[in-house]
C-alpha cells in the first residue's frame, strides 16, 4: 500500500528532512508501536536522536507542512536488520489527526528510488502486527 510522505531536499549528498505520513484512513485501529524497515543505503546517516514523531499539518498549495506537536516516544535502532522501532509513550489513537515520523538524514550519494516499509502493533484487547503500507523516496541526481 503507497503511503504519503514529503521531503525537503531530493538532491543527493544534501542534508534532508522527510517526513513519512501516517494518515487516518491508512491506520483503523490506534497504534501501539511502529516498525519501520529502511534501505541498505541509508544505513549510516540514520540516528536514533534525529527520529521523532509528531502531529501533523500536512502541507499544501497554501501552508507548509510542520509539526503542530511532538509526541514523547521511544525510538530504537536496530543496524543488523535495518530497522527503526518507536514506542510512543501513549499509543497513537484512531482519529481524525495525522500523524508523521519525521527523520532527519543525509541523502546517499547515488540517486534512485528508495523504499521505507512500515508496519504497526494495534492497540487493543490483544495486540496484533500488521502492514501498514510502504514509503517509496526518490533521490535526484
Amino acid at each position: 500500500k503507497k503511503l504519503k510522505w514529503y521531503q525537503k531536499n531530493p538532491q543527493k549528498k544534501a542534508k534532508n528532512k522527510i517526513f513519512f505520513f501516517l494518515k487516518p484512513r491508512n491506520r483503523k485501529t490506534g497504534l501501539l508501536s511502529l516498525n519501520i524497515k529502511f534501505p541498505e543505503k541509508l544505513k549510516s546517516s540514520i540516528k536514533t536522536k534525529n527520529i521523532s514523531l509528531c502531529k501533523v499539518n500536512i502541507g499544501g498549495f497554501s501552508s507548509k507542512t510542520r509539526c503542530l506537536k511532538n509526541i514523547p516516544s521511544s525510538v530504537e535502532l536496530d543496524n543488523e536488520n535495518n530497522t527503526v522501532d518507536i514506542l510512543p509513550i501513549s499509543p497513537i489513537p484512531a482519529s481524525k489527526d495525522s500523524y508523521a515520523i519525521v527523520f532527519k538524514i543525509n541523502n546517499p550519494q547515488r540517486s534512485g528510488l528508495y523504499q521505507f516499509h512500515s508496519f504497526g502493533k494495534s492497540s487493543g484487547p490483544i495486540p496484533v502486527g500488521k502492514y501498514i503500507g510502504s514509503w517509496t523516496i526518490n533521490i535526484d541526481p
